[in-house]
């Protein structure tokens, strides 16, 4: 069997269709041992050996930093979420003013990483709850996207994730997430669809009922540019 053959059929299984079989990050047990200086250590030596496969010249002053600036953007930047010690605090307060109604926000800008080919995912999350007596400060709802989508991701385990989370912050089922996002291992390879994009939706508790499915799905539509 030819070896291109054999790297085609190792990588062409059903992660490359977005599968996913949890909500939970697949990490390893010892996922946190080593600290952030051993690992952007490796992940630089790592990143050296790629590029020197790939016949780059690493003396060249243009490229000899890039392994070093990778292995920091991967541990500090782009993949920061998946250490818990980074988990944002989301303050909560009770709900003095007795707002019973659903509180939206809308168009969260979202950066993230395709787990399968390491390629980005940006697009806009909204996300929804209806209170049980206690409310959270907005800002927290864009740090929970904000640290989810930190990763290697799937869209879908990410939009449960920001789901589960926020239900336990607040205490109440009645959570909803929309997000509609662009991949680039769909828009820049493959079938290169620079037009498609991605939506997933996860509704908690209230929000499967139709009436306020649509009212939340009616507001992300509202024009809100000022």
């Amino acid at each position: 069997m030819k070896l291109e053959k054999i790297i085609t059929d190792s990588v062409d299984q059903p992660g490359d269709d977005h599968f996913s079989s949890s909500a939970i990050t697949p990490l390893k047990a010892n996922a946190f041992e080593k600290t952030d200086a051993e690992k952007i250590q490796l992940i630089q030596k790592h990143f050296e050996a790629i590029l020197d496969t790939l016949g780059m010249d690493l003396t060249d002053d243009s490229l000899s930093g890039t392994p070093l600036r990778v292995a920091k953007m991967y541990v500090k930047e782009i993949f920061g979420g998946l250490h818990p010690d980074k988990k944002p605090l989301a303050s909560t307060f009770k709900n003095t003013y007795k707002y019973g109604e659903m509180l939206v926000e809308k168009n969260i800008t979202l950066y993230s990483t395709c787990e399968h080919h390491l390629l980005p995912i940006v697009g806009k999350a909204h996300v929804a709850y209806i209170s049980k007596g206690t409310v959270v400060g907005l800002s927290k709802m864009n740090r929970i996207v904000e640290y989810y989508a930190a990763r290697p991701q799937v869209q879908e385990r990410l939009t449960l994730q920001i789901v589960q989370e926020l239900q336990t912050v607040l205490g109440t089922k009645d959570v909803a997430c929309v997000i509609d996002a662009k991949h680039l291992c769909v828009n820049s390879r493959g079938v290169s669809d620079v037009a498609s994009s991605t939506v997933t939706s996860e509704f908690g508790g209230a929000f499967q009922s139709e009436d306020k499915k649509r009212e939340f799905l009616d507001y992300i539509q509202l024009d809100t540019t000022f």
